[in-house]
């Protein structure tokens, strides 16, 4: 059994590789790590914009993706600014807190030097002049994912790093994780009650948000979704890609962002019920508004991530019944 155990946590660290991508050389070398998100084809949960006339379902995501483990950090801004990143400050908070004050086009850009510094193209076609603007791509580079319906203006079809779509953060956040199904935690903590507020830890079932100072550390902002994400719930709101309205058609349009921050007054706003979205000007940027990437690997790339999910599940399920 012991010779198991060792094999089954050499074969962990060694997939663990595959979702850590490393950017940067030297001193300013930084990690984001990034979980698998399956079960492509997952039916949506039912959502809507707490009292908005516009309604849509949220989650169904028919591809697989991978998330961000954790919220991107003030550190890692400033090292890729030291690589040559321009025109993105956040600087809210400091260290690995996550990076604040930061507004969609920022990090828009920080996608697109992520994407160039790895060789890819860039997701977003932003010009800097004075300030941030945006152009949707031209049809034929539109992307078909992230998009409720039709073409994704925003994202181009051949980025590979991205800004999480609503569905996509949604999924990773919300979806049960058990299969091709549309069953839904009411919490990004795997579970249908308010989370126990902590300043910071990884406690199962925790959240940094009920009138904190500081948002935590991003690798101590509570417990795990069941994709195993963190934070997804709490610490800072995030931005995600999408328009208000989903169809990401018009480039000057409202942002939707989701979370909860460190400073609410109550579970609310992390509840996956409309009532925590917010509806913001691409240009806003305040202390309690963060980010996370996701990626959109290549679709053998994406097989193998799903075949190695999926073996490790049946492996763990195997081990349990000899143990």
């Amino acid at each position: 059994m012991r010779t198991i155990w060792i094999f089954v946590s050499c074969l962990f660290l060694s997939i663990g590789v595959l979702f850590a991508d490393t950017f940067g050389s030297g001193a300013n070398t930084f990690t984001i790590d990034f979980v698998t998100v399956g079960n492509a084809g997952n039916g949506a949960d039912t959502g809507n914009r707490g009292g908005s006339t516009f309604t849509n379902d949220y989650g169904q995501v028919n591809y697989t993706f991978r998330m961000g483990t954790y919220e991107i950090s003030q550190d890692m801004i400033n090292k890729a600014t030291n690589l040559g990143m321009t025109y993105v400050t956040a600087g809210a908070h400091s260290g690995n807190r996550p990076a604040a004050s930061v507004t969609w086009y920022e990090a828009a850009a920080f996608v697109n030097f992520l994407n160039e510094s790895k060789g890819h193209q860039k997701a977003y076609n932003l010009t800097y002049s004075g300030g941030w603007s945006l152009a949707l791509w031209d049809a034929e580079d539109q992307a078909t994912t992230g998009v409720f319906t039709g073409t994704n203006g925003y994202r181009h079809k051949d980025a590979f790093y991205i800004l999480p779509s609503e569905d996509e953060w949604y999924k990773s956040a919300f979806h049960q994780n058990d299969g091709v199904t549309d069953n839904y935690w009411d919490f990004g903590t795997g579970s249908n009650t308010d989370p126990t507020d902590v300043a910071s830890g990884t406690g199962t079932d925790t959240a940094v948000y009920l009138n904190q100072t500081n948002p935590a550390d991003i690798t101590q902002a509570g417990g795990l979704s069941p994709y195993g994400t963190m934070a997804q719930g709490g610490n800072v709101f995030e931005w995600m890609e999408s328009a208000f309205d989903g169809l990401n058609n018009d480039p000057t349009e409202n942002r939707s962002s989701r979370g909860g921050a460190y400073d609410s007054f109550n579970a609310l706003p992390l509840n996956s019920a409309g009532s925590s979205v917010l509806s913001l000007s691409p240009n806003s940027s305040n202390d309690v508004l963060g980010f996370r990437v996701a990626s959109i690997p290549e679709p053998s790339i994406a097989f193998l991530l799903v075949l190695g999910v999926g073996s490790l599940m049946l492996l763990r399920r195997r081990l349990n019944r000899v143990g």
